[in-house]
């Protein structure tokens, strides 16, 4: 072969090469198993080719019998070694029952990577006092923010003229009100449907507020009136009819009934035609302000039904921040508002529900007091003082630290004012940076309170008019239960799996609502109706909203529907309010999350571990007990990478990192074997010990111990390590482990050295797409280091050449090489992994008996009946490991 000029590939032969050739990146190839190197061919016999061949000129003579059975025995014996090898190779990941099956690490990864971004956002402990934020006071305006004001609460009576002026002055019209106002002067009566806090019942005010001030009972001192929840459509139609107790003609009646507390059945269309024509007898009006969701459904639905849009809060924050500021300059007027009616802005927009002139509604009658001159600006402003603080107003309200604090998409109406009152405070010196940041992030926080407060304080007691109780005088159930529960479940679910698809989340929140509903009454079996559900209520009632994006199915991304939450600071708000101030609620959580540990899905079980660890923070004695622990010495391994992503959120933050790596420690040295796989696991990202030394030795201890038995895990681990900033540190060790006098040390080396060359990058790395590893998340990950970091190139290489080089790992690093050259290229012919593949074939194949391993593969690949090689192909990649420098070099050896 010396003497023989080849100018092709393995096409024809390998090309000649300089005796001495060696990589000049790679070091020295080590000497620890000189006696596995004699067997360095693909066969484990000598190099393929005719000097290799058996029957070549000058072969020995054929050795005799007890020599042949030597060779034989210790053929065998390299072949259960090799067995052995290809069995620690495989996936730790996968179920016992299904070893051979793939585990999908990479969307395991990125549903990790998608949790830990709604929940990691500096809000470490996120909590707020309620005495600061429980009422906010804006000019005149007390704006209450107390979730125990419940509708229930409300009785039957006159709306006092006073809170009719203050509504006026600070409505703020949405979107469609003239409509609104239209569709209730012809037809009496109006079901205005909305999710709570969207200022439903503001605008429901201001329209009964209008419609009556000209109307009949213009004169009444008590024209709008609140009715009683439990009172219901029905009575109220009768006591409107009759004229009785106090209902006057003329008057505006608003009506929120409770069609969330267990057993109140909501009216039906013969009842609201009733209560219309009774309204219609006495020149009267009603607003009933009802919940968008499958109770209310049909009522919206109807002809009285109709959709109360969301206020347009950015325009209200706007308004009370002049206000509060032109108040503290003594330049407000007393009350600006219109007496007339409605609300301060006009609704001229797409809708076309009405015009700009004549007045903020364009249509009103004469007679209508309009809004004060109030000079011009320059008069109001002589010095400049106001219009600069107006500018800095501007200014703070777009700061990107105040925006993150406040956390929301958009603010309901009380949010808006109390941010109003907070920005303006700090504009006037009353409020420090500090306390606006801690105001803002108590918005996201006083959320969760309203929607958690109380819940299920209607369970307390019977349904209106119910006498049934047990013999033994408990109070009965209803089968609403599980009805009142599900929005609460839906929140709580959205906050733990956000960014899911919308039926991964729903069908979680049903599974919480069972929990919830046994944990209420263990005694009884929930019920709930199979055909009831409206996903858009639940979006509406939770402050969501629906994505087109991609899901993760096996292995494959699909588009997909994704929901969200309208803020990132609600997630954080709804997992500390429920954990934190519920504790009965803990039992039917750490059930349900266990259930979702059990999810075949990433999507599901990764965000819920991520969830899992961010609670544990909050309690760790708590989470660690009943949630980690439990789930670390699981038959699983499911469960138990479950329980090592929750203790890796929990050592994110700094409160608790030395308790997680104590426990880390005490498990790798002293815990049964499930708990050092989750110990080893746990240690794969990276912050579970003080250093990365610290890791590698913990990793080690774990992989070695009991002949190996937990090898596999811990390797899978050392190649996860090799995709942060410290990998150096990592090649060193292995390269330390590969000289290593205990076999179990080599094997640990060689199986991550094979690992490395199977493992695909988006399996192994938490950083996005747009860095030089997450581009390449599809390539093998030890092709992605040569391509982005070439000063690893020659450790890469003189790692992989050892595994090549051993006999028991010989044949898995052989297909784990042309694993990687069939990678080179796209099936469409586009580049792929070639200029990985160009940076290490070259250090790969240093000496001539490597390029001729090299060939010999490129010709088995090229012979593979199931997916051969074109030759093109082939000896393209033989030139990228012998470049054309070499290419020269050898032909001017092999001429002279």
């Amino acid at each position: 072969m010396a003497d023989e000029a080849v100018a092709e590939g393995p096409a024809d032969r390998p090309a000649p090469q300089p005796k001495d050739a060696r990589s000049p990146e790679a070091p020295p190839r080590g000497e620890a198993r000189k006696d596995d190197k004699a067997k360095d061919a693909p066969d484990g016999r000598g190099s393929p080719g005719p000097s290799g061949s058996p029957d070549a000129p000058g072969a020995p003579d054929a050795p005799d019998s007890a020599a042949d059975d030597e060779a034989a025995e210790r053929e065998k014996e390299r072949e259960r070694a090799a067995d052995r090898f290809k069995d620690l190779t495989r996936d730790p990941l996968a179920e016992d029952e299904g070893e051979k099956e793939p585990t999908d690490l990479a969307a395991a990864t990125r549903a990790r990577r998608a949790g830990q971004k709604l929940l990691t956002s500096g809000r470490d402990f996120t909590s707020f006092d309620r005495s600061r934020i429980a009422h906010a006071h804006v000019g005149d305006i007390n704006v209450s923010l107390d979730a125990r004001r419940s509708g229930l609460t409300l009785r039957d009576g006159p709306v006092p003229e006073d809170e009719l002026r203050r509504l006026r002055r600070a409505h703020i019209e949405p979107e469609g009100y003239v409509r609104l106002r239209r569709a209730l002067e012809s037809r009496r009566l109006l079901v205005l449907g909305g999710a709570p806090g969207t200022g439903r019942t503001s605008t429901a005010l201001a329209l009964l507020d209008e419609v009556t001030r000209n109307g009949e009972g213009a004169e009444n001192s008590e024209r709008v009136r609140r009715a009683a929840p439990e009172e219901g459509v029905r009575k109220l139609a009768d006591e409107v009819a009759s004229g009785e107790g106090g209902h006057r003609r003329g008057t505006g009646y608003l009506l929120e009934p409770a069609l969330d507390r267990p057993g109140t059945l909501p009216p039906d269309g013969m009842d609201l035609d009733q209560l219309a024509s009774a309204l219609a007898g006495q020149g009267s009006y009603a607003v009933v302000v009802v919940s968008v969701g499958s109770a209310a459904n049909p009522l919206l639905a109807g002809r009285y039904g109709a959709i109360c849009p969301p206020a347009p809060t950015r325009e209200l924050v706007a308004v009370r921040l002049r206000e509060r500021l032109e108040e503290e300059h003594g330049d407000r007027a007393p009350d600006r508002g219109r007496e007339g009616g409605g609300g301060r802005h006009g609704n001229g927009g797409p809708h076309g529900d009405g015009s700009r002139g004549g007045g903020p509604h364009g249509d009103r009658s004469e007679g209508q007091d309009p809004v004060p001159d109030r000079g011009s600006d320059q008069d109001r402003d002589p010095d400049g003082a106001l219009s600069r603080l107006l500018a800095r107003a501007a200014e703070l309200r777009e700061d990107p630290e105040v925006t993150e604090a406040v956390g929301l998409d958009d603010l309901r109406p009380a949010e808006a004012e109390l941010f109003a009152s907070l920005l303006a405070g700090h504009l006037l010196g009353t409020l420090g940076r500090e306390e606006l940041l801690s105001g803002c992030r108590g918005l996201a926080a006083g959320q969760a309170y309203e929607w958690f407060a109380g819940v299920d304080r209607a369970l307390a007691a019977p349904p209106p008019g119910d006498s049934r109780t047990p013999g033994d005088g408990r109070t009965p159930v209803r089968s609403g239960t599980a009805a009142l529960f599900h929005p609460v479940a839906f929140r709580i679910a959205l906050a733990v799996l956000g960014g899911a698809s919308h039926s991964a989340v729903s069908f979680a929140a049903h599974l919480l609502t069972w929990e919830l509903s046994v944990q209420s009454d263990p005694d009884s079996t929930p019920a709930r109706p199979l055909f009831c559900d409206d996903p858009e209520s639940d979006l509406a009632l939770s402050r969501a909203r629906p994505v087109d994006g991609d899901v993760d199915v096996a292995g494959v991304e699909v588009k997909g529907r994704l929901v969200f939450y309208r803020g990132a600071a609600l997630p954080a708000a709804v997992l500390a309010e429920v954990w934190d101030r519920h504790f009965p609620v803990r039992a039917p959580v750490v059930r349900w999350l266990r259930l979702l540990a059990d999810d075949p899905r990433p999507q599901v079980s990764m965000r819920a571990a991520v969830a899992a660890g961010e609670l544990s923070v909050r309690d760790f004695e708590h989470g660690y007990t009943e949630v980690i622990r439990p789930l670390a010495e699981a038959p699983t391994p499911r469960r138990r990478v479950f329980a090592a992503t929750a203790l890796d959120q929990a050592v994110g933050h700094a409160s608790h990192r030395r308790a997680v790596r104590k426990v880390v420690d005490d498990w790798a040295r002293y815990g049964s074997a499930s708990l050092r796989w989750t110990a080893a696991m746990a240690l794969g990202y990276g912050r579970s010990a003080d250093s990365m030394d610290d890791t590698l030795d913990t990793l080690a201890r774990i992989g070695v111990r009991d002949d190996g038995e937990l090898l596999a895990v811990a390797s899978l681990n050392v190649v996860r390590l090799l995709t942060l900033p410290e990998s150096p540190v990592v090649l060193k060790r292995l390269a330390d482990w590969t000289g290593h006098r205990g076999e179990e040390y080599q094997d640990l080396a060689l199986v991550t050295i094979v690992r490395l060359a199977l493992t695909d990058v988006d399996e192994v790395l938490d950083d996005e797409p747009g860095t030089p590893l997450g581009d390449r998340g599809d390539w093998p990950l030890l092709l992605a280091l040569t391509a982005t970091r070439p000063e690893l190139t020659g450790r890469l290489a003189d790692l992989f050449w050892t595994a090549l080089n051993t006999a028991r790992s010989q044949d898995v690093a052989l297909d784990a090489l042309e694993h990687m050259l069939r990678s080179a290229t796209r099936k469409n012919g586009r580049e792929w992994t070639r200029p990985g593949l160009a940076a290490l074939l070259p250090a790969l194949t240093a000496e001539e008996h490597d390029r001729r391993r090299l060939d010999w593969l490129l010709r088995r690949m090229m012979r593979d009946q199931d997916r051969p090689l074109t030759e093109e192909r082939a000896n393209a990649l033989w030139w990228l490991a012998v470049p054309a420098r070499r290419r020269r070099s050898d032909e001017e050896e092999s001429h002279g």
